[in-house]
């Protein structure tokens, strides 16, 4: 994967920014490079984080241009209609002219990336998210900074992906295609979803959350991955300590989601099957 050409401008600019000099110090090509960047992640030709070679390369000066950007740009006042915000970073502009519906009062902040064919219930996707084309990002579900969801994949109602900026090298929360998540899930700390995975209600999922696949004769653990297909609900594990025994969450793999041309009918199909809650 070859380098960007704003890369090393980014770089020199956040080590002299943590050392020394303040961001409004930043000289004007520096300054320059960060609002370059911030534009090229809302135009999605700029992402934190993309796949290479069937795994996801994180950009760490993507994040560093993010934090850069929060440094240098000034607190504004924000009239939309009846609405009024004070904040650093406006919203994002053109949706119409993307293809991208957006159902008040669902909020995208400008250095998101929306494909068209999108639709943003009233939830939020926060600056440097990408949300990948025909994916629904239903009422309440929040999309933190520099997440990526990838095609025709549901948020539910109230789901929660976090976002991370710091370190700047952390992986962020990869939602990959075709997945669904349930209603109020919670996905944070870079755990990434396979392609056409299932989660039931309630899931949550942080890296060191227990991913049990009891499908075998013995349990096969796995962590900060959910594998693609697979079909996960909530569950607890007992662990005993000094007071005594007691039961933690963790996440239990019960199934595989059957490829299928009709991707509605076979989600359904999984759902009545394993009896999970959307």
């Amino acid at each position: 994967m070859n380098a960007h050409p704003l890369e090393p401008i980014i770089t020199k600019a956040y080590a002299a920014f943590t050392a020394v000099t303040p961001a409004a110090d930043l000289d004007s090509e520096a300054r320059g490079a960060v609002l370059e960047v911030i534009a090229q992640l809302d135009a999605g030709t700029v992402r934190a984080a993309e796949p290479h070679e069937g795994n996801w390369v994180t950009h760490a000066w993507v994040k560093q241009a993010i934090l850069l950007y929060f440094s240098i740009a000034e607190m504004q006042v924000m009239e939309i209609g009846p609405f009024e915000f004070y904040d650093k970073i406006p919203l994002k502009r053109g949706l119409e002219r993307q293809g991208v519906r957006v159902v008040p009062p669902g909020t995208v902040r400008y250095g998101a990336h929306i494909e068209r064919g999108a639709i943003i219930m009233p939830g939020y996707v926060n600056i440097g998210a990408f949300v990948g084309a025909g994916s629904m990002i239903d009422t309440w579900a929040t999309v933190g900074s520099c997440a990526q969801i990838g095609r025709r994949v549901h948020l539910s109602g109230g789901v929660g992906v976090g976002g991370v900026l710091e370190p700047p090298q952390a992986a962020p929360v990869i939602i990959e295609d075709g997945a669904f998540i349930g209603s109020r899930c919670i996905i944070v700390e870079g755990v990434r979803i396979g392609c056409e995975a299932v989660l039931g209600a309630g899931v949550t999922l942080t890296a060191s959350t227990p991913i049990i696949d009891v499908r075998g004769e013995h349990e096969v653990v796995h962590k900060g991955l959910v594998p693609s297909r697979a079909v996960v609900v909530p569950g607890m594990r007992a662990k005993r300590y000094p007071a005594g025994e007691y039961h933690l969450p963790c996440a239990l793999i019960i199934g595989e989601r059957q490829a299928s041309t009709d991707r509605k009918t076979s989600l359904n199909d999984v759902l009545r099957r394993f009896e999970i809650s959307a």
